[in-house]
């Protein structure tokens, strides 16, 4: 059994409750209960998860997906898609913009009957959890992948997941059994949202603005934060720590590269740094109304929202991804965007400065992105002082140092990050 847990640490806590509920709503079990749900799980049938559909396990264990309790059925599925909206149950209407699904093969869910019981299974042979099964249903790939991504270009990372995964949705609450390596791996910066809220309400912070990276900051992302700090009590530099394609900088070197970004250039009471357990899907403007909902979950008052987010490739415009938060309704969502236009450094101005800022011409500016750091170090090519922080560039030095060239993944500049 699965308890919820107060969304607030104490009675003073200001802090926005989570999405949808007035708790947090955490589906994993610990002690003798999950003892006794490993020795059932040895005896179900089982579905292996992807890598992205155990992130979304680990993250309704922990409350990230509240009020979520499991994968969705058909209805929230198509209600989702085409309208960002869940349609059934206790949660019917309640905004929300990416399906959360699990898929399996058509012979085995051509076995599964309303009510049984599946273990889900990762790659590595570790019990995840366990789901109750509700429904299986076929779905349209294309019909989803055009809706949440845009396109159905098999080339784009989020695209691929979708057309790869198996051929028949599994609905269905669950229990979740492990956090995976998470806990281990990132014992000083992973939390969960139970964790990130008494963190910030033991601090007193109010307002508090995420900031979402898949990435090392770079000058810009450091201004970006900066804006925040101005406006909100505090940030929260929130990474993901899931799978990213080929050619992004690995969790453990962004972790220590923004670490130390933030011992030299911040004040500390200020900014946590923080990371959590998805996957990218790489959904642009649909990804980053996702990343408003379960930062609400975590605490956060809003979210950063700048130029390309949760972008790849040229699938989306620079600012697709603030447009789309105008077409929320109003009560859909307590986390609001801070948008945030064209950062860059401006040689006139010999300072970080944006489009609304800076009155010189665009030749005198020198538009940062993290494709372009990451393009100028894996062909080991000079990194201009205004791209990043020196003490920055020596742990991202370092990690390239270690691959052969010709190991390195090929990074091209393509859409806003060619700009």
């Amino acid at each position: 059994m699965t308890t919820s847990i107060p969304a607030q640490s104490d009675a003073q806590s200001k802090l926005v409750p989570p999405h949808g509920s007035n708790t947090l709503k955490p589906l994993l079990i610990e002690g003798r209960e999950r003892e006794d749900a490993l020795k059932l799980a040895s005896t179900l049938p089982a579905i292996t998860v992807s890598s992205r559909e155990r992130g979304d396990l680990i993250m309704l264990g922990i409350g990230g997906f509240t009020p979520l309790n499991g994968f969705m059925n058909q209805a929230d599925w198509q209600g989702v898609v085409d309208e960002m909206r869940l349609k059934s149950g206790d949660n019917a209407g309640l905004f929300w913009p990416i399906p959360i699904t699990l898929s399996a093969p058509k012979k085995l869910t051509d076995t599964l009957n309303q009510g049984d019981k599946v273990a889900l299974i990762a790659d590595d042979g570790e019990v995840m959890g366990i789901l109750t099964v509700e429904e299986t249903y076929n779905i349209d790939k294309d019909h989803e992948c055009q809706q949440v991504f845009t396109t159905t270009d098999p080339e784009h990372p989020g695209v691929q997941q979708v057309l790869t995964q198996g051929e028949v949705n599994v609905a269905g609450s669950v229990i979740v059994l492990s956090e995976g390596e998470f806990p281990a791996l990132y014992p000083e910066i992973y939390k969960t949202p139970k964790e990130t809220r008494e963190i910030l309400d033991n601090k007193g912070w109010r307002t508090v603005a995420a900031f979402q990276t898949r990435n090392p900051m770079h000058r810009s992302h450091e201004y970006l934060a900066k804006i925040a700090i101005e406006i909100c009590d505090g940030v929260l530099i929130h990474s993901l720590l899931g799978a990213l394609k080929p050619g992004d900088i690995p969790a453990d070197v962004r972790q220590d590269a923004i670490k130390t970004l933030i011992d030299n250039y911040f004040r500390s009471d200020t900014v946590i740094q923080a990371g959590y357990p998805l996957d990218m899907r790489y959904a642009g403007p649909r990804e980053a109304l996702l990343h408003a909902v379960f930062r609400q979950n975590y605490g956060c008052s809003h979210l950063i929202v700048g130029r390309d987010h949760a972008g790849v490739g040229d699938y989306y415009g620079a600012f697709d991804a603030q447009t789309i938060f105008d077409k929320v309704e109003k009560d859909d969502l307590i986390t609001q965007p801070l948008k945030i236009g064209w950062t860059f450094w401006c040689k006139a101005c010999n300072a970080m400065a944006s489009d609304k800022t800076c009155p010189h011409e665009a030749v005198d500016h020198v538009k940062v992105s993290g494709t372009k750091l990451r393009k100028a170090l894996s062909e080991d090519e000079e990194v201009p002082e205004n791209f990043s922080r020196p003490e920055v560039l020596e742990i991202l030095r370092e990690y390239y140092a270690g691959i052969a060239i010709e190991e390195r993944a090929e990074v091209k500049l393509t859409g806003a990050s060619a700009v």
